[in-house]
Protein backbone atom coordinates (compact mmCIF):
# COMPACT_ATOMS: atom_id res chain seq x y z
CA UNK A 1 0.00 0.00 0.00
CA UNK A 2 1.47 3.34 -1.06
CA UNK A 3 1.84 5.31 2.17
CA UNK A 4 3.40 8.78 2.15
CA UNK A 5 5.00 9.64 5.48
CA UNK A 6 2.30 12.18 6.34
CA UNK A 7 -0.34 9.45 6.14
CA UNK A 8 1.56 6.62 7.85
CA UNK A 9 -0.02 5.02 10.92
CA UNK A 10 2.71 3.36 13.01
CA UNK A 11 1.16 3.04 16.47
CA UNK A 12 0.61 -0.69 17.07
CA UNK A 13 -2.22 -0.39 19.64
CA UNK A 14 -4.09 1.99 17.33
CA UNK A 15 -3.60 -0.32 14.35
CA UNK A 16 -4.82 -3.28 16.37
CA UNK A 17 -7.85 -1.31 17.50
CA UNK A 18 -8.71 -0.54 13.87
CA UNK A 19 -8.38 -4.23 13.02
CA UNK A 20 -10.70 -5.19 15.85
CA UNK A 21 -13.28 -2.59 14.80
CA UNK A 22 -13.37 -3.86 11.21
CA UNK A 23 -16.21 -6.33 10.94
CA UNK A 24 -15.34 -7.82 7.54
CA UNK A 25 -11.81 -8.20 6.17
CA UNK A 26 -10.47 -9.28 2.76
CA UNK A 27 -8.07 -12.24 2.66
CA UNK A 28 -5.92 -12.19 -0.50
CA UNK A 29 -3.58 -14.99 -1.62
CA UNK A 30 -1.69 -16.03 -4.74
CA UNK A 31 -1.28 -19.69 -5.61
CA UNK A 32 -1.67 -22.24 -8.38
CA UNK A 33 -5.06 -20.78 -9.31
CA UNK A 34 -3.76 -17.22 -9.39
CA UNK A 35 -5.03 -14.43 -7.18
CA UNK A 36 -7.90 -15.30 -4.88
CA UNK A 37 -9.78 -13.21 -2.32
CA UNK A 38 -12.40 -13.96 0.32
CA UNK A 39 -14.39 -11.62 2.55
CA UNK A 40 -14.25 -12.88 6.12
CA UNK A 41 -14.93 -11.87 9.73
CA UNK A 42 -11.71 -12.38 11.67
CA UNK A 43 -10.52 -12.42 15.26
CA UNK A 44 -7.33 -10.76 16.48
CA UNK A 45 -5.34 -11.94 19.48
CA UNK A 46 -3.24 -8.78 20.02
CA UNK A 47 -0.89 -10.45 22.51
CA UNK A 48 0.10 -13.45 20.41
CA UNK A 49 3.27 -12.79 18.43
CA UNK A 50 5.08 -9.55 17.66
CA UNK A 51 2.07 -7.88 15.98
CA UNK A 52 -0.78 -10.18 16.99
CA UNK A 53 -2.35 -13.24 15.36
CA UNK A 54 -5.49 -13.38 13.23
CA UNK A 55 -7.94 -16.29 13.36
CA UNK A 56 -10.68 -17.22 10.92
CA UNK A 57 -12.10 -19.98 8.78
CA UNK A 58 -12.97 -20.74 5.17
CA UNK A 59 -15.50 -23.12 3.66
CA UNK A 60 -13.80 -26.38 2.77
CA UNK A 61 -15.39 -25.97 -0.68
CA UNK A 62 -13.47 -22.70 -1.11
CA UNK A 63 -10.20 -23.61 -2.89
CA UNK A 64 -8.39 -20.64 -1.36
CA UNK A 65 -7.62 -22.62 1.77
CA UNK A 66 -5.22 -24.74 -0.29
CA UNK A 67 -3.12 -21.62 -0.93
CA UNK A 68 -2.82 -21.25 2.82
CA UNK A 69 -1.95 -24.91 3.25
CA UNK A 70 0.72 -24.68 0.55
CA UNK A 71 2.55 -21.88 2.35
CA UNK A 72 1.30 -18.90 0.35
CA UNK A 73 1.88 -15.57 2.06
CA UNK A 74 -1.43 -13.89 2.73
CA UNK A 75 -2.47 -10.25 2.68
CA UNK A 76 -5.41 -9.26 4.86
CA UNK A 77 -7.03 -5.89 4.17
CA UNK A 78 -8.95 -4.06 6.86
CA UNK A 79 -10.83 -1.14 5.31
CA UNK A 80 -11.91 1.50 7.80
CA UNK A 81 -13.90 4.70 7.34
CA UNK A 82 -13.69 6.51 3.99
CA UNK A 83 -15.17 9.60 2.33
CA UNK A 84 -15.03 11.65 -0.85
CA UNK A 85 -13.42 15.06 -0.28
CA UNK A 86 -14.84 17.87 -2.39
CA UNK A 87 -12.63 20.84 -3.37
CA UNK A 88 -15.52 22.96 -2.05
CA UNK A 89 -14.42 22.03 1.48
CA UNK A 90 -11.11 23.89 1.11
CA UNK A 91 -10.87 27.63 1.90
CA UNK A 92 -7.99 27.50 -0.62
CA UNK A 93 -10.60 27.12 -3.38
CA UNK A 94 -11.72 30.71 -2.85
CA UNK A 95 -8.13 31.95 -2.50
CA UNK A 96 -6.53 30.55 -5.66
CA UNK A 97 -8.70 27.73 -7.04
CA UNK A 98 -5.77 25.30 -7.29
CA UNK A 99 -7.59 22.37 -5.69
CA UNK A 100 -8.88 18.99 -6.89
CA UNK A 101 -11.05 16.25 -5.39
CA UNK A 102 -9.54 13.41 -3.38
CA UNK A 103 -10.57 10.53 -1.17
CA UNK A 104 -9.79 10.23 2.53
CA UNK A 105 -9.69 6.84 4.20
CA UNK A 106 -8.25 4.63 6.91
CA UNK A 107 -6.85 1.18 6.11
CA UNK A 108 -4.57 -1.49 7.52
CA UNK A 109 -2.77 -4.23 5.57
CA UNK A 110 -1.53 -7.28 7.49
CA UNK A 111 0.89 -9.82 6.01
CA UNK A 112 1.82 -13.29 7.18
CA UNK A 113 1.99 -17.00 6.44
CA UNK A 114 -1.10 -18.77 7.81
CA UNK A 115 -1.31 -22.14 9.50
CA UNK A 116 -4.30 -24.29 8.50
CA UNK A 117 -6.11 -26.55 10.96
CA UNK A 118 -9.13 -28.86 10.83
CA UNK A 119 -9.40 -30.36 14.32
CA UNK A 120 -12.92 -29.92 15.66
CA UNK A 121 -11.98 -28.55 19.09
CA UNK A 122 -9.90 -25.72 17.66
CA UNK A 123 -12.48 -24.92 15.00
CA UNK A 124 -15.23 -24.82 17.60
CA UNK A 125 -13.21 -22.34 19.67
CA UNK A 126 -12.85 -19.99 16.68
CA UNK A 127 -16.50 -20.28 15.64
CA UNK A 128 -17.65 -19.73 19.23
CA UNK A 129 -15.43 -16.68 19.72
CA UNK A 130 -16.62 -15.13 16.43
CA UNK A 131 -20.25 -15.78 17.34
CA UNK A 132 -19.92 -14.34 20.82
CA UNK A 133 -18.24 -11.23 19.43
CA UNK A 134 -20.96 -10.43 16.91
CA UNK A 135 -23.92 -11.57 19.00
CA UNK A 136 -22.68 -9.77 22.10
CA UNK A 137 -24.68 -6.56 21.56
CA UNK A 138 -27.98 -8.33 20.99
CA UNK A 139 -30.59 -8.40 23.76
CA UNK A 140 -30.87 -12.18 23.48
CA UNK A 141 -27.60 -13.34 21.92
CA UNK A 142 -27.56 -16.62 20.05
CA UNK A 143 -24.90 -19.10 21.16
CA UNK A 144 -23.31 -21.96 19.26
CA UNK A 145 -24.52 -24.26 22.02
CA UNK A 146 -28.13 -23.33 21.13
CA UNK A 147 -27.86 -25.56 18.05
CA UNK A 148 -27.91 -29.37 18.27
CA UNK A 149 -24.41 -30.76 18.92
CA UNK A 150 -24.54 -33.19 16.00
CA UNK A 151 -25.53 -30.36 13.65
CA UNK A 152 -22.58 -28.23 14.80
CA UNK A 153 -20.27 -31.22 14.40
CA UNK A 154 -21.40 -31.54 10.80
CA UNK A 155 -20.90 -27.85 10.13
CA UNK A 156 -17.37 -27.97 11.56
CA UNK A 157 -16.49 -30.73 9.08
CA UNK A 158 -17.36 -28.30 6.26
CA UNK A 159 -14.84 -25.59 7.22
CA UNK A 160 -11.08 -25.12 7.49
CA UNK A 161 -9.60 -22.89 10.15
CA UNK A 162 -6.47 -20.80 9.97
CA UNK A 163 -4.18 -18.82 12.25
CA UNK A 164 -2.16 -16.00 10.70
CA UNK A 165 0.71 -14.65 12.83
CA UNK A 166 1.14 -11.10 11.56
CA UNK A 167 4.68 -10.63 10.24
CA UNK A 168 4.22 -7.11 8.85
CA UNK A 169 1.67 -4.34 9.29
CA UNK A 170 1.09 -1.26 7.15
CA UNK A 171 -1.33 1.32 8.48
CA UNK A 172 -2.58 4.38 6.61
CA UNK A 173 -4.66 7.29 7.82
CA UNK A 174 -5.27 9.68 4.92
CA UNK A 175 -7.04 12.58 6.62
CA UNK A 176 -5.84 15.58 4.58
CA UNK A 177 -2.69 15.93 6.72
CA UNK A 178 -0.87 17.28 3.65
CA UNK A 179 -3.20 20.31 3.51
CA UNK A 180 -3.09 23.57 5.48
CA UNK A 181 -4.75 23.71 8.88
CA UNK A 182 -7.58 25.78 7.41
CA UNK A 183 -8.20 23.21 4.68
CA UNK A 184 -8.10 20.33 7.20
CA UNK A 185 -10.70 22.09 9.33
CA UNK A 186 -12.78 22.71 6.20
CA UNK A 187 -12.69 19.01 5.33
CA UNK A 188 -13.71 17.99 8.83
CA UNK A 189 -16.58 20.50 8.93
CA UNK A 190 -17.72 19.62 5.41
CA UNK A 191 -17.84 15.89 6.13
CA UNK A 192 -19.47 16.40 9.53
CA UNK A 193 -22.27 18.40 7.86
CA UNK A 194 -22.92 15.68 5.27
CA UNK A 195 -26.18 13.71 5.32
CA UNK A 196 -24.15 10.55 4.65
CA UNK A 197 -23.34 8.79 7.92
CA UNK A 198 -20.13 7.42 6.35
CA UNK A 199 -18.86 10.96 5.84
CA UNK A 200 -19.79 11.85 9.42
CA UNK A 201 -17.89 8.80 10.68
CA UNK A 202 -14.68 9.80 8.92
CA UNK A 203 -15.03 13.41 10.13
CA UNK A 204 -14.72 12.18 13.70
CA UNK A 205 -11.22 10.86 12.98
CA UNK A 206 -9.93 14.28 11.89
CA UNK A 207 -8.60 16.09 14.99
CA UNK A 208 -9.00 19.79 15.59
CA UNK A 209 -6.03 21.93 14.60
CA UNK A 210 -4.04 19.22 12.82
CA UNK A 211 -1.45 20.41 10.35
CA UNK A 212 1.72 18.95 8.86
Amino acid sequence: MYTPRAFALDDLPEIQQLIQHTRLAQLVTFGEQGLQASHLPLLLNPDEGAHGTLYGHLAKANPQWRDLQNGSQALVIFAGADAYVSPAFYPAKAEHGKVVPTWNYIAVHAYGEPEVFTDAERLLAVVTALTDRHEGQRTQPWKVSDAPADYIDGMLKAIVGFALPIERLVGKRKLSQNRSEADINGVREGLAASVDVRDQTLARFIPQGVSE
